[in-house]
């Protein structure tokens, strides 16, 4: 039976920690991701987990302790931010390449600089190839599901890579919901006992993790970790569809969100989708042929899945909350467009940067993306393909 409660979604996701019950959680405080260990260190010192946490100086040492833990063969999670998440890179890419399935709560925040602790998605997106992972939630429920989720996910033999659950800094983060939680006892057996089959404490089968790898492996060690991205996705699918029979909440690689004859598509990520679908109930009641894909898994990014959903659309607009320095759109942007490459069909696309340092995005903002998309049917053609929703001065 679901438990009804009222949670922000730092401690919708310590809850879910807690019913996990990890064998080590390594952490280090940064705004806005601090009471996800704040709270479950809580748990801990009450005794209501197994769980040996470790208060670290830094978040590379939070990482390099999960790295430690997992290789020695127990569940490892940890959560951070921004900064924390940049001072952890080293790490990112050893936890990957040595397939170790640590579970880290991503709460997304602006990078520096300037120094900004509010929402956007530089930082899990910087790292957005470090070979990890990467769900992100449009709310404190989701945030929820997808941290239970997550490590199914992670440990399947299929997969052994380890996992963000990203969701967004003080909008989810600290903002209360309602909020329905699984039973304890639900969640154990759901993710199981981790077994794994190889780990360093194992007298049987000694093994060494990280060493030197020189040119005569690198290469297939490397190419045998694509492998299991890529089958993450159908790992993603069959987990997420055991959640489903539990709870009756319906996940895929990505949400389809009005999608019946739409014309003008709006591709988005995060909360701003709430926001979003407002808007597209209300110009679905004017008559107007309009829909929305919410993207869930950007790790690995289901591109086929994806140009299918958007085959029959006319124009769409791919809203990034980051960008990409790269003078040709942001990351969200370059994946769809990507997608789209080899369909013959393929809608006119258009990326707007939207949301930097946590900048609200409103109603009336999505109304004009939409608008925007009108006239770029209406003329058939994309005069600027990079623009900016919300800022002052593009050319500051």
């Amino acid at each position: 039976m679901a438990i009804r409660d009222k949670l922000s979604g730092n401690e919708a996701v310590a809850v879910a920690m807690r019913q996990i019950n990890p064998g080590v959680v390594a952490a280090f405080p940064i705004t806005p991701s601090t009471e996800v260990p704040q709270y479950f260190s809580s748990f801990v010192n009450n005794g209501q987990v197994d769980t040996e946490f470790v208060p670290v100086e830094s978040e590379h040492s939070a990482m390099s302790a999960c790295i430690g833990a997992s290789a020695a063969g127990v569940r490892a999670m940890t959560a951070t931010s921004a900064n924390g998440l940049a001072l952890m890179w080293e790490m990112l890419y050893i936890a990957a390449s040595c397939r170790l399935p640590i579970v880290m709560a991503t709460v997304n925040r602006a990078l520096s600089g300037p120094i900004n602790i509010h929402n956007d998605h530089a930082d899990s997106m910087g790292a957005r190839d470090s070979g990890w992972i990467q769900i992100y939630g449009e709310n404190n429920q989701e945030a929820y599901d997808n941290e239970i989720m997550a490590v199914k996910i992670s440990e399947h033999k299929d997969v052994l890579l380890p996992v963000m659950n990203c969701y967004d800094g003080f909008i989810t983060s600290h903002a209360i919901e309602n909020i329905e939680l699984l039973e304890d006892d639900v969640v154990k057996n759901f993710v199981g006992a981790y077994k794994p089959e190889h780990y360093l404490l194992n007298p049987n089968q000694p093994i060494a993790v990280g060493p030197l790898d020189l040119p005569n492996y690198y290469f297939e060690h490397k190419r045998n970790q694509v492998e299991g991205m890529r089958k993450a996705k159908d790992v993603i699918l069959e987990v997420s569809k055991e959640f489903e029979k539990l709870t009756g909440r319906s996940y895929g690689l990505f949400e389809e969100y009005k999608m019946d004859e739409a014309e003008r598509v709006v591709v988005v990520i995060g909360s701003t989708a709430g926001t979003a679908k407002a808007v597209v109930d209300e110009l679905r009641a004017k008559g107007e042929k309009v829909g929305l894909i919410k993207v869930r898994v950007f790790r690995p990014f289901p591109a086929e899945e994806v140009a299918k959903a958007l085959a029959n659309c006319k124009a769409v607009a791919i809203m990034d909350k980051c960008d990409g320095f790269n003078g040709k759109g942001a990351p969200l942007f370059n994946e769809v467009c990507s997608a789209l490459y080899f369909d013959e069909t393929k809608p006119l696309a258009v990326n707007y940067i939207y949301g930097l340092g946590g900048r609200d995005v409103r109603v009336d903002d999505i109304e004009k993306v939409f608008s925007d998309l009108t006239e770029i049917v209406a003329s058939g053609k994309v005069d600027d393909p990079y623009r900016y929703l919300g800022v002052v001065d593009a050319n500051c």
